[in-house]
C-alpha cells in the first residue's frame, strides 16, 4: 500500500479505547470539586479569564460574577455538556490531579495493543475527543501503559466542530490534506459514526459488554478482532 492510499486512524476515546466510567465517575467529579476554588485562584491568569470570558458569552453573564460562571460551569459538568471553554477549564484542573498522581487514565488492554501495533507498522494515528487537546494530551501521557504520546500525530476536539457534524471530519481530513476515504473513524457513538460516514470517512462501531450493534456500521466488541483490510 503506498502512501497516498495508506489508512490513517482516527479515534475516539470514552467508550472506545477506555472505559467511559473513569471520565465519569473519576475524571468529572474531580474537576466539579476543585472548579471553585480553582477559578477564586485563577481567575486572573490570562488563560483562565479566557475560558471564563467564553462562558460567560455563551451564557449570557458577566465575565466578573465569578459565582454565577462557577455555578454555569458545574451545571455544564452535571449535564455532560461538549462545551469547549468548560473542556479547557477541566484539562487544567485535571492536569494538577494527574501530576500527584491522585489518578491515572484508563485504556483498555485490547485498544493499547492494537494502536501499539499500527503505530509499529508506521500508521498514522490521531484522536478526536470533545475533551480538550490539552486533556488528550494528558490522557495519554498519564495512562496505565505508561507515557503514549509519541503514538499519535495529533489530536482533535470540538474546536474543530461537534463530533456529531459531517463538516467536523471534512474539517479534519482537510487539515490533514487527505481524502476522507483514507481515515478510519472508530467510535462507540452512532451518531458520530453516521456523521463521519456521511463526510466519506471508514467507520467502525465498537460495542463493548455486549452492547448491540446499530447495523449500520462494521461493528466489533473489542479491537483484538478488527482487521483494516476488512473494512
Amino acid at each position: 500500500m503506498n502512501e497516498s492510499s495508506e489508512r490513517i486512524i482516527l479515534t475516539d476515546i470514552e467508550g472506545t479505547i477506555a472505559d467511559i466510567a473513569f471520565v465519569r465517575k473519576v475524571l468529572f467529579p474531580f474537576a466539579r470539586r476543585a472548579l471553585p476554588a480553582f477559578i477564586r485562584a485563577h481567575a486572573s491568569e490570562p488563560a483562565v479569564r479566557a475560558e471564563l470570558e467564553a462562558t460567560a458569552e455563551v451564557a449570557g453573564l458577566r465575565a466578573d460574577d465569578l459565582e454565577a460562571l462557577t455555578e454555569t460551569l458545574c451545571a455544564w459538568i452535571d449535564e455532560d455538556r461538549k462545551a469547549p471553554s468548560l473542556k479547557a477549564l477541566q484539562g487544567m484542573i485535571w492536569k494538577a490531579g494527574y501530576a500527584r498522581g491522585d489518578f491515572v487514565a484508563h485504556l483498555y488492554p485490547d485498544a493499547h495493543r492494537w494502536l501499539g501495533a499500527r503505530y509499529d507498522e508506521g500508521l498514522a494515528l490521531y484522536v478526536y475527543s470533545s475533551g480538550s487537546i490539552a486533556a488528550q494530551d494528558l490522557y495519554f501521557r498519564y495512562n496505565e501503559f505508561g507515557d503514549l504520546r509519541d503514538w499519535f500525530q495529533g489530536f482533535f476536539d470540538t474546536t474543530v466542530g461537534p463530533k456529531k457534524d459531517p463538516d467536523s471530519y471534512r474539517a479534519i481530513a482537510a487539515e490533514l490534506g487527505v481524502d476522507p476515504a483514507r481515515i478510519v473513524f472508530f467510535s462507540d457513538s452512532v451518531e458520530e459514526l453516521d456523521a463521519a460516514h456521511e463526510a466519506g470517512l471508514i467507520t467502525a462501531e465498537i460495542r463493548r459488554e455486549g452492547a448491540s450493534p446499530s447495523g449500520r456500521h462494521p461493528a466489533f466488541e473489542n479491537f483484538d478482532s478488527i482487521e483494516l483490510e476488512q473494512l
